[in-house]
């Protein structure tokens, strides 16, 4: 092995980008459980294509464009283009790691962000133009959002402090989402209709999945088994756990109840908000910034009602808020004895790094924002990106996939288009009952007025 090389730090890393890719299943479970019954499978899916599509970009110019020699602070050059000139044993510069573990860590950050927009357009989204979404998403905004913050670009020269995803991954899904909602409208009977979750066992199980790949999505970043992934560790915990406690309070004064949703939805609020405060703030900075967020994002997640926007599974109200959240909080809880030495307003830092912090806050923001909204349009004038009023009614498991994720007549679960017994006159598939009538989203929103 080449010198410099730690075989310790190189398992920690692969381990964290195998509990990163964890998240994106755990993701899909979380959203799954949120929507009606008739959508299961393909929340789930919008998820699992990620997988798919992602990986190969990443392999054919992705890691290349977010990762290879900086172009003018915008974009990384075409050295990497299908792992080229990368050595097998070649270390990552200033790291004990093989480059190619690197690798392997980042393209689980890439499968996950765009995977966190697809609750925001559940039920309605056409498949088949959700993969090219993703395609051109990554390619045009993640990829050189990621160089900016992460690989040389000029937000990372700033600098602005984004351990593992403040701005990269969590606004930047955030405000796409917010993006794609205004593109493609709102759901059927929004406001009108209940569209509680299905089934709240499995948002709670993809929450617990998610808080466990955490782990090393967050500590795996510093890319070294050491003190300041343990801090971070921890801090990525009590900040969840805080989430959780001020979420559910808000939701007790609010509407009189404690949900398991809510505790699910607080938990990957505080989540995160941590992610990119968490090398840099102390764990009871970790712990303020967690009970924060899990407060404001309570509040958050119903402006969908008082803005208008059909925002299914609250994608801006948890990770664009969240994300907004944990960027700028560095700039007063940031200690200056962990993973910077800048120190925040409350350490006598002053409004410095604050001011440094707003400026990538905005940046991805506006970028991701615009550059969405435009691929949305221009999927939309062209295949198409929303489904029929039939199809959306029908429910898209059965017209996208061919398939139930509930069996509730007996048969196989898997549905032909032609031979469904559900199929109308016009072969396509008859509606099915929803399993509760309900609604996807937080329970606490379904008292606000229509």
């Amino acid at each position: 092995m080449p010198e410099g090389f730690s075989a310790g730090d190189t398992a920690f890393v692969l381990v964290c980008a195998m509990l990163v890719m964890l998240m994106t299943p755990g993701l899909a479970f979380f959203y799954g459980g949120m929507v009606r019954a008739k959508s299961t499978l393909n929340m789930l899916m919008m998820s699992f294509i990620s997988l798919g599509v992602v990986s190969v970009l990443w392999i054919l110019f992705g890691y290349s464009l977010a990762f290879g020699p900086d172009v003018s602070g915008v974009i990384g050059n075409l050295d990497f283009v299908g792992m080229r000139n990368i050595e097998m044993d070649g270390l990552l510069d200033g790291y004990t790691i093989p480059v190619f573990a690197f690798v392997a860590f980042q393209l689980m950050f890439a499968i996950l962000t765009p995977a966190l927009i697809s609750g925001a357009v559940a039920d309605r989204f056409k498949f088949s133009a959700w993969v090219v979404f993703i395609a051109l998403w990554v390619t045009i905004v993640y990829f050189p959002v990621a160089h900016w913050v992460w690989g040389g670009g000029w937000i990372f020269d700033i600098p602005v402090i984004d351990f593992a995803g403040g701005t990269a991954v969590h606004i930047n899904a955030g405000v796409a989402a917010l993006a794609l909602v205004l593109v493609v409208g709102k759901r059927i009977g929004f406001k009108r209709e209940a569209m509680r979750p299905h089934s709240l066992p499995l948002v709670m199980l993809g929450a617990g999945l998610l808080w466990f790949g955490w782990f090393g999505f967050n500590a795996g970043s510093g890319l070294a088994a050491n003190g300041l992934s343990s801090v971070v560790l921890l801090n990525t915990n009590v900040a969840a756990a805080a989430a959780v406690l001020g979420w559910l309070v808000l939701e007790r004064i609010r509407d009189g109840h404690f949900t398991s949703l809510g505790a699910a939805s607080g938990a990957v609020a505080g989540l995160v908000a941590i992610t990119p405060a968490c090398s840099v703030v102390s764990p009871l900075g970790a712990i303020a910034i967690g009970l924060i967020a899990g407060v404001a994002c309570a509040w958050a997640v119903g402006l969908k009602y008082r803005l208008g926007y059909d925002d299914s599974l609250d994608v801006v109200g948890v990770h664009l808020v969240g994300g907004i959240i944990g960027s700028l909080l560095i700039g007063l809880f940031a200690t200056g004895t962990y993973g910077t030495e800048d120190q925040g307003l409350f350490y006598g830092g002053g409004l410095e790094l604050l001011g440094r912090q707003a400026i990538g806050v905005a940046a991805v923001a506006v970028y991701s924002f615009v550059v969405t909204y435009v691929i949305a349009l221009v999927l939309r004038s062209t295949i198409g990106i929303r489904a029929s009023e039939d199809d959306e009614r029908t429910g898209l498991d059965q017209v996208a996939h061919a398939e139930t994720a509930y069996d509730f007549t007996g048969g196989a679960g898997v549905l032909s288009r032609s031979a469904s017994p559900a199929a109308t006159a016009t072969g396509k598939p008859g509606r099915t009952d929803d399993a509760d009538g309900g609604r996807s989203g937080h329970t606490a929103e379904a008292k606000v007025e229509a």
